[in-house]
């Protein structure tokens, strides 16, 4: 068993929370949604005996601190967090794994800080610029009716709706055997609340676009576009790395088990699948 060591940042208006632990070289675990320094503690345990993975709360998710909470969030902030927090612990290119919009952070970091990360694994980056218009704007559409259910209805009834628009039915999902799922308790209700009000409103605002990430064609940062086994294909994540593929010079887009969250539902072939890529067999 690995021992984990906690500590607390400080980065510009704000203080973030992460957790580290493993050895080997230093991988930045980024998720979306809810997700926590803990929420993917399943796929930590399968990566620790080959990196040293380091997992955070996002700026006002559980234990990070927000210093002015009525200041706009966006995407570049969340980038430029990952930044502080990666100088904090290495001066060697780090390793990256960022799903749904933490990957969408990993290519701002990638574009505003070349050579900071040697490998970014990008899974469903939820980058809605990088669609042709047609297809941007009926996202930008679902993501819209997403808030608008939230703050009218609440946050269950808003993250159904997050569900069905990355195609998982949480309902009949493939998981692999004996994981045990993580209970909803008050700290994950505030940051869902969070996610659905600030982080997906930064989101539909972000401004990275298919010029901007074309850029990175050659960079420093190897970009790995990924997709879920079992994410419908025409779903507008699954399109945003598709096209992700395609901007970065024509790349293969690398397969991972289950679908949208596949971190949390095959932990064992997800960690799988990553050590495959960052050892350069996928």
């Amino acid at each position: 068993m690995s021992t984990m060591k906690t500590d607390t940042l400080p980065v510009p208006g704000a203080d973030l929370y992460y957790e580290l632990s493993g050895a080997g070289p230093l991988l930045l675990v980024s998720q979306s949604g809810e997700g926590d320094a803990t929420r993917t503690a399943d796929l930590v345990d399968r990566l620790v005996d080959h990196y040293t993975v380091v997992t955070y709360d996002r700026r006002g998710l559980s234990r990070s601190t927000i210093s002015d909470p009525a200041q706009p969030l966006t995407i570049g902030t969340h980038a430029d967090d990952v930044h502080h927090l990666l100088a904090a612990l290495t001066d060697e290119p780090a390793f990256m794994l960022g799903c749904s919009l933490g990957a969408v952070i990993g290519l701002h970091l990638a574009v505003e800080h070349p050579g900071q990360v040697g490998t970014l694994i990008a899974h469903e980056p939820v980058a809605l610029r990088l669609l042709p218009a047609a297809e941007r704007d009926s996202a930008d559409r679902k993501l819209g009716d997403i808030q608008e259910t939230y703050r009218g209805e609440g946050w269950l009834p808003a993250v159904k709706k997050v569900a069905e628009a990355l195609g998982i039915d949480p309902t009949s999902q493939e998981t692999e055997p004996g994981l045990r799922p993580q209970p909803i308790n008050d700290v994950r209700r505030a940051n869902f609340a969070f996610f659905l009000e600030h982080d997906l409103t930064a989101a539909r605002r972000d401004t990275l676009d298919a010029a901007g990430v074309a850029e990175l064609k050659g960079g420093p940062t190897r970009i790995v576009p990924a997709g879920g086994r079992t994410t419908p294909r025409d779903l507008f994540d699954y399109r945003c790395a598709q096209v992700l593929a395609e901007l970065v010079g024509g790349v293969d887009l690398v397969e991972f088990p289950g679908g949208h969250n596949g971190n949390l539902t095959h932990p064992e072939a997800f960690a799988a699948r990553v050590r495959d890529v960052l050892d350069g067999s996928a």
